[in-house]
């Protein structure tokens, strides 16, 4: 069983990140950041198609989308890219106001409950905020 669904799918530091959120939310820009900062790796941008495979959530481009991306007021450009990899957390973004110390928290997507923590992509700490999540994986 697989879906496919709005959202960017990156891997850095060894681990598969999945940005979900409204259109226009940065998901892009948030990734696009890391990829060009912290030499993180596309999976996908925009579509993901997402599957439970063994207990573990592998994210990949549909076909046509592979290694492509849209930077607002750029537009579409090519970039290096993994065809797949496993999600180890979920990060929706927003502009609404985030809680300073939440308890943990989880996404369930395919029959699997996954990290997730809440951003705002355009802060300035929002790279550093996301790699110290993933240390903590």
């Amino acid at each position: 069983m697989s879906s496919n669904i709005h959202a960017t799918a990156i891997k850095i530091k060894n681990k598969g990140v999945l940005f979900i959120g409204k259109s226009g939310s940065g998901k892009s820009d948030l990734s696009l950041r890391l990829i060009v900062e912290n030499k993180a790796k596309i999976i996908a941008d925009d579509r993901v198609i997402v599957r439970n495979i063994r207990e573990k959530l592998i994210a990949s481009a549909p076909i046509n989308l592979r290694g492509l991306m849209e930077v607002r007021g750029i537009g579409i450009v090519n970039l290096d890219f993994i065809s797949e990899a496993q999600i180890d957390l979920v990060v929706g973004l927003t502009l609404d106001k985030i809680e300073r110390l939440p308890e943990n928290k989880y996404y369930s997507i395919e029959n699997l409950k996954l990290p997730f923590i809440e951003l705002n992509p355009f802060e300035a700490s929002a790279s550093a905020k996301l790699l110290t999540a993933i240390s903590l994986l």
